[in-house]
């Protein structure tokens, strides 16, 4: 199976506490995962949203997009568990394994550069 030819709307998805060690973790270890951790009420959140969707739009599916919202449910515990303390936080996964990390709002280029930086090539 071709990892790069999924379609649009697999491109980016949205996962929960429960959910995260199949949803990123274990699917890391086919294709990156980049996760947002965001809030509706916060403006540097919904600065980046549009961002990062077109970011994973552009690539195809080189990564896969998850988003955590996380006032909903148990999904605090899990920023909580990455030491997060400000959002937007993004978190990238690739093999399992948490292999970078930004936190605020970032031009397109800056996250283009950072995915670059970690093996994800457009």
């Amino acid at each position: 199976m071709n990892l790069t030819a999924k379609k649009s709307e697999e491109l980016i998805f949205n996962t929960s506490y429960e959910a995260f060690d199949e949803a990123v973790i274990a699917a890391s270890k086919n294709i990156p995962i980049l996760v947002d951790f965001w809030a509706d009420w916060c403006p540097p959140c919904n600065a980046l949203t549009p961002i990062l969707e077109r970011v994973a739009h552009a690539y195809g599916g080189k990564f896969l997009l998850a988003k955590v919202e996380v006032d909903e449910g148990h999904n605090m515990k899990l920023a909580g568990h990455y030491g997060m303390r400000g959002f937007p936080t993004v978190l990238l996964f690739v093999d399992g394994e948490l292999k970078g990390r930004w936190h605020s709002a970032k031009p397109e280029h800056w996250v283009r550069d950072f995915l670059s930086e970690h093996g994800v090539e457009e």
